[in-house]
């Protein structure tokens, strides 16, 4: 087929129509489930008949695990059941489902080999791994200005402006638009600070400056990101959603918008968590904060446990996977939470993420127990236990006492009013007569002047 283009205008509109038209593929929702399968079984075809196989054990073994990961990701991207997002396409999020169930049985394998396997296994992963790394200490010289260096006095600040500054801030932003509560966010963020003065006997990385503790990392990284986080959950509360096919749009400008606006929620629901209101939503807040707090240990405890340096791929690839599922999780058990009439099971991604946390842990107290068993100091023991025994005291004090205090005012004012409707004077001047007629219908008299 010859074309010919007068201008550049014509091969600009073509170029346009055509990646708009693959485009439009991708928004589709169709799951594609026989092309996938086709695709799949022409790749183990070329493999078995084409490819000649290897004598290495080791690779093919490596290669062999890959494979079958795979071909579980292509089984529940096209047939998994969908949760409760859609954009930017439920392909995407059955995807991160089947990640989700792939590592939680790379945990459980982990979780049943001997220390010593566990560790030496990374080295399949990455050949650097499995050799123990000394932990870095974020205390040491805390003062903001040193005037004993004159060449840099504010050198401690400079130290601490690393990698991790930028990723506390992107951290929660992120984490905001999960939870979509300003007071939770600071409530988690504020209780993993404390977390880390309490835990810097185990682990030397926790032990920070107090500057960097609560000015650097509460206010600054936290606290600009939770800040960002709400306002981008304004502006997506405020935002109208109309939903417009691709091919009914007239304009170019137009269709880049609604490709624009395919990575944006198809509606929005505002998370009112309301935590005492009820008992079972209080718990389930308290229960909610416990995990995050439990699942950001993991963090520091992992790679402690498993050698394997902060800034290894690893970790990275582990804090981009909950990035992707804990904002369906999230969902999920606000969902679970707020109408169990209707969703009457914890959603599927939000159960994977509890036992993946929990499967952490286990792994920690596993791997290194003698860390995890070190005595705590007897003031931060003293600190905790009156902050649990707060919560109790006011928990029996919201939920059960003060109803048990209302309810028995209500029926103490309903007993005192009741003689005094029994005593109120009717119309003629009289009281009202004890007898049941006189009761419900009134006196005689009373009746008689409302038929005149």
């Amino acid at each position: 087929i010859h074309i010919h283009f007068n201008d550049f205008s014509s091969l600009q509109k073509l170029l346009m129509s055509s990646s708009l038209s693959l485009y439009s593929v991708f928004l589709s929702r169709r799951a594609h489930t026989v092309t996938v399968l086709f695709i799949l079984t022409c790749a183990l075809v070329y493999v078995t008949l084409l490819e000649e196989t290897p004598q290495d054990t080791a690779y093919n073994t490596k290669r062999g695990i890959v494979a079958s990961i795979l071909v579980f990701l292509c089984f529940g991207v096209t047939q998994a059941k969908d949760g409760p997002f859609t954009r930017p396409h439920p392909a995407y999020w059955r995807f991160w489902l089947c990640v989700t169930v792939v590592y939680e049985l790379f945990l459980i394998f982990i979780l049943f080999q001997t220390v010593h396997d566990g560790r030496q296994f990374m080295k399949y992963i990455d050949p650097k791994l499995g050799v123990p790394l000394p932990e870095r200490d974020y205390g040491g010289n805390c003062l903001i200005y040193d005037p004993g260096n004159t060449t840099d006095p504010f050198h401690n600040i400079w130290d601490k402006m690393d990698g991790f500054v930028p990723a506390h801030f992107l951290g929660w932003y992120i984490k905001t638009l999960m939870i979509r509560d300003w007071w939770m966010c600071m409530i988690i963020s504020v209780m993993f600070e404390f977390l880390e003065y309490s835990l810097e006997h185990q682990l030397p990385n926790f032990s920070e400056c107090w500057w960097d503790h609560w000015i650097m990392d509460v206010l600054v990284c936290n606290g600009l990101g939770i800040y960002c986080g709400m306002k981008t959950l304004a502006w997506l509360s405020m935002k109208p959603y109309q939903w417009q096919g691709l091919w009914n749009i007239p304009t170019y400008k137009g269709k880049i918008k609604r490709i624009a606006f395919q990575f944006t929620p198809y509606s929005w629901v505002k998370f009112e968590w309301k935590p005492a209101s009820n008992l079972r939503r209080w718990l389930a807040v308290l229960g909610i904060i416990f995990m995050f707090l439990l699942a950001e240990l993991n963090t520091f405890y992992l790679k402690f446990v498993l050698w394997m340096p902060p800034e290894h791929y690893l970790v990275l690839l582990r804090l981009v996977f909950f990035v992707n599922v804990g904002g369906v999780a999230m969902r999920e058990i606000y969902d679970f939470m707020d109408d169990p009439k209707f969703h009457k099971k914890l959603g599927q991604q939000a159960w994977l993420v509890a036992a993946i946390t929990v499967t952490e842990f286990l792994i920690v107290v596993k791997y290194d127990p003698n860390t995890i068993m070190l005595p705590i100091p007897f003031f931060i023991t003293q600190c905790w236990l009156l902050g649990i025994f707060l919560i109790f005291t006011w928990t029996l004090w919201r939920f059960f006492i003060r109803d048990i205090t209302l309810r028995y005012k209500e029926t103490r004012r309903r007993k005192q009013e009741a003689p005094a409707d029994r005593d109120r004077p009717l119309g003629n001047g009289n009281t009202a007569a004890p007898s049941g007629r006189s009761k419900l219908n009134g006196s005689s008299d009373t009746l008689r002047q409302r038929k005149a």
